[in-house]
C-alpha cells in the first residue's frame, strides 16, 4: 500500500511538472507577437516595420503616462478614439462595418479579414494606422508629413522618428535594459535631491539627482536611446540629452567633456560611455570648478502633450541593484 502511495505521489508530481511546462510554453512573448504583426503589415503596406513599432511604442508610453486614455488591452498600444475610428459624423461610434465606416470617413478598416473593423482587434488597429500613413507615402519624409497631420506636434514626430531609428539599427524590440550612470566600481555617492531649492540664475527646483564622483569618472548611457541634445548650457555646463523608447528623456549635466565621436542623432546602448564626470556650468562656455565634480542626472516624461521632470532617485537605486545582481550572475557562471 505504501509503495502504491509513493508511486501515485511521483506520478502527480510528474504530471504537475508537465502542466507547468506546458503552461509556460503556451505563454506568448509580446515582443514576438508585435514583431509578427509589424512584419505582416509591412508586407501588405510597405510601411517599414520599425516605423510601425515606433508609433506603437510611442502610443503605448503615452497611454501609460496619462489618465485620460485607457490602458492597452492587447499587444498593440495604438489608440483610436471611437468617433475617429467610426467617423466623426457616424451616429454609431461603435460601428464595425468597414463599408459604413468608410462612408463616414472613419479610419477603421478590416485588417484581419474577418469582415469587421474592430477596435478590439490588434491587427485591425495596426493596419488602420498603416493604411492612413499609406495615403502619404512610405518614404521617411512622407511618413513624417503623415505623422504631423495626425498628431499636429513637431516633438511627437521627432520622438517617433528617433524610435524608428533605434529599432531599425538594433533590429529588435526587447530594449528594456537599464544601468547605473557611472560604473559601480567607481567611488561615488548620491541621495535624493529632486525638488530641492536652487537659487543660482533665479529661484527654481532641482530637477534631478546629483551623483558625486571623481573628476573624469566615465558617464554611461543608462538605456537604449537616441542622442537628442549635446552642447553647453550656462546652468548645466557640458550636457547630453538622450531619449529612450519609453518617451523618457535622460539628462546628463556638468560633464567634463564628451565621448569621442558622440553625435546628435546617434543610437546609444546601456553602458556606453558618453562623457565624464566634471564640474562645468554656472557661467559662459568653459566655466568650471564652481562646485565639486558630480553628475547631474535628470529624467523627464513626455505624454504627447507636455513634458515634465520626475524624481530619478528610485530608478537609480533599482538600476544599481539590478546591475549588481547581473554582475554576480556573470561572475558565478564563469
Amino acid at each position: 500500500m505504501r509503495a502504491v502511495l509513493i508511486i501515485g505521489t511521483i506520478l502527480i508530481l510528474f504530471i504537475s511538472t508537465l502542466s507547468v511546462r506546458d503552461a509556460h510554453a503556451q505563454e506568448t512573448d509580446p515582443y514576438q507577437e508585435r514583431m509578427k504583426l509589424y512584419k505582416k503589415v509591412e508586407t501588405i503596406t510597405q510601411i517599414p516595420w520599425y516605423y510601425l513599432a515606433a508609433i506603437d511604442q510611442y502610443e503605448r508610453s503615452v497611454r501609460l503616462a496619462r489618465r485620460d486614455l485607457p490602458k492597452a488591452d492587447g499587444v498593440i498600444g495604438i489608440y483610436f478614439r471611437p468617433e475617429v475610428w467610426a467617423g466623426l459624423t457616424n451616429p454609431n461610434p461603435n460601428e464595425e462595418n468597414p463599408a459604413v465606416i468608410q462612408f463616414f470617413n472613419g479610419l477603421g478598416v478590416d485588417g484581419d479579414g474577418d469582415g469587421k473593423a474592430s477596435l478590439k482587434s490588434d491587427e485591425d488597429v495596426l493596419y488602420a494606422f498603416a493604411h492612413y500613413l499609406l495615403s502619404y507615402g512610405v518614404d521617411p519624409d512622407n511618413l513624417k508629413i503623415g505623422l504631423w497631420n495626425y498628431y499636429h506636434r513637431d516633438r511627437t514626430v521627432g520622438i517617433i522618428a528617433g524610435k524608428a531609428k533605434i529599432y531599425r539599427q538594433l533590429g529588435r524590440l526587447d530594449l528594456d535594459k537599464r544601468v547605473f550612470p557611472v560604473p559601480l566600481y567607481s567611488n561615488h555617492s548620491y541621495r535624493s535631491t529632486w525638488g530641492d531649492a536652487r537659487g543660482w540664475g533665479g529661484r527654481r527646483i532641482h530637477e534631478g539627482t546629483d551623483i558625486f564622483a571623481n573628476y573624469g569618472v566615465p558617464v554611461r548611457a543608462t538605456a537604449y536611446g537616441i542622442v537628442e541634445m549635446k552642447g553647453w548650457n550656462k546652468f548645466g555646463g557640458w550636457r547630453i540629452g538622450i531619449r529612450d523608447i519609453n518617451n523618457t528623456y535622460h539628462y546628463f549635466a556638468h560633464l567634463s567633456g564628451f565621448a569621442k565621436n558622440l553625435q546628435v542623432g546617434q543610437v546609444v546602448e546601456p553602458g556606453m560611455v558618453i562623457g565624464g564626470v566634471g564640474s562645468t556650468g554656472y557661467g559662459p562656455p568653459g566655466t568650471s570648478g564652481k562646485f565639486p565634480p558630480h553628475l547631474h542626472y535628470g529624467m523627464y516624461k513626455d505624454n504627447g502633450i507636455t513634458e515634465w521632470s520626475f524624481d530619478p532617485y528610485p530608478h537609480l537605486a533599482q538600476w544599481k541593484r539590478l546591475e549588481r545582481i547581473e554582475l554576480r550572475k556573470t561572475k558565478s557562471s564563469r
